[in-house]
């Protein structure tokens, strides 16, 4: 099939053997790179047939970059663990229909789902992520959190990946938080510097956006909570931006 599964793992053996089997319908291998486990991840990859390159986290971009060289093909369907492709993507894929047009990245559509709930409010649907390319024109970025393709012809596609991403309000906030804090730092680098009213400023705006541009008005409690943590991540990583500031104006 000459495709490469690629896979960014850390502690993921409740997905790994699932996203490693899903992988195998459309990929003749699967590469995991695993940021030193501390559970049955990289066991359980290996037992799946999958190599398994250990490497401590570089960041989500440069980790999956790290990856690329130990893929023999150019094509890279690049999944998180709590990934999985829908049957429209596996038809997209073995059809070869990919290769019609020169395209080099492609955009699928993301179910994002809360247990077996799908979350199609609030912005989370359609979502959209590019994780199907041709390593040799297209590439992750540089960025630790939330990295994109950047490619020199991407095309939007109209099928799906399905994301496991949690089980509980309580592990999506866990997940945002820890993101608020990747972004912010990776914004500080950047040299990005900002006033105190941006974080309850962009907190404001993602909670109007989400509750009622983006249907969480429609979804009684689910969709109220949704956009609240929306609005936490977006207040958050402003927040510990200036925090960030305030510590380098001490430091002079």
């Amino acid at each position: 099939m000459e495709i490469s599964g690629l896979v960014i793992t850390f502690n993921e053996e409740k997905n790994i053997g699932n996203c490693i089997d899903g992988l195998l319908k459309v990929c003749d291998e699967v590469i995991v790179v695993d940021s030193l486990s501390s559970d049955r991840t990289v066991a359980i990859a290996k037992s799946k047939g999958a190599k398994v390159v250990t490497q401590s986290f570089l960041g989500d971009g440069p980790q999956r970059t790290h990856g690329l060289q130990f893929c023999k093909n150019d094509w890279i369907l690049n999944l998180d663990a709590d990934e999985f492709l829908d049957e429209d993507a596996n038809e997209f894929i073995l059809e070869k229909k990919y290769l019609e047009g020169g395209y080099d990245a492609f955009s699928f559509r993301v179910k994002n789902f809360l247990g077996e709930e799908l979350i199609d409010f609030s912005g989370w649907y359609p979502d959209h992520k590019v994780r199907f390319f041709n390593k040799k024109t297209a590439s992750p970025s540089t960025s630790i959190v939330h990295q994109k393709i950047v490619a020199t012809k991407e095309k939007k596609v109209k099928v799906h990946i399905l994301h496991y991403g949690w089980d509980s309000f309580e592990q999506i906030i866990a997940k945002k938080n820890q993101y608020s804090t990747w972004h912010a730092h990776q914004l500080f680098d950047q040299g990005k510097r900002i006033n105190g009213f941006k974080p309850v400023l962009n907190g404001t705006v993602a909670f109007i956006r989400c509750y009622f541009f983006k249907k969480g008005v429609f979804n009684g409690l689910d969709g109220i909570t949704i956009a609240l943590i929306q609005a936490f991540f977006s207040y958050m990583k402003y927040a510990k931006l200036i925090k960030l500031q305030h510590l380098e104006k001490l430091k002079r």
